[in-house]
């Protein structure tokens, strides 16, 4: 495989933007689930690089990427997606909005 081969394959082309607003009084227990995700999401190869963000007051974020759309559905529908969907009536005054992205160009 050539290095340029090599760049192509860690290149990000899907990602995705999720934006979640916590129930009042839950911003902590919000920060603390996005944190408990880090040793999920360290077990998906796809998925690099991966952020959980405070955008304000009760309002977080995840921002993540892929290689390809197979990588983004796999991580979607794994353990952080799961336990999102499981606990999203619990910490959040709506469901998650979750936006899936094109990657134009990128530096990782």
């Amino acid at each position: 495989m050539s290095a340029t081969s090599n760049r192509r394959s860690d290149r990000a082309t899907k990602a995705l933007l999720v934006r979640l607003e916590a129930k009042p009084g839950k911003e902590d227990a919000v920060e603390e689930f996005l944190r408990s995700a880090l040793p999920l999401v360290e077990q998906e190869p796809g998925t690099k690089p991966w952020f959980a963000v405070w955008f304000g007051p009760s309002t977080f974020g995840i921002i993540d990427a892929f290689p390809d759309r197979a990588a983004r559905e796999t991580h979607l529908n794994g353990p952080v997606g799961k336990a999102l969907g499981e606990r999203a009536d619990e910490l959040f005054a709506a469901p998650p909005e979750i936006s899936k992205l094109d990657v134009l160009a990128n530096k990782l």
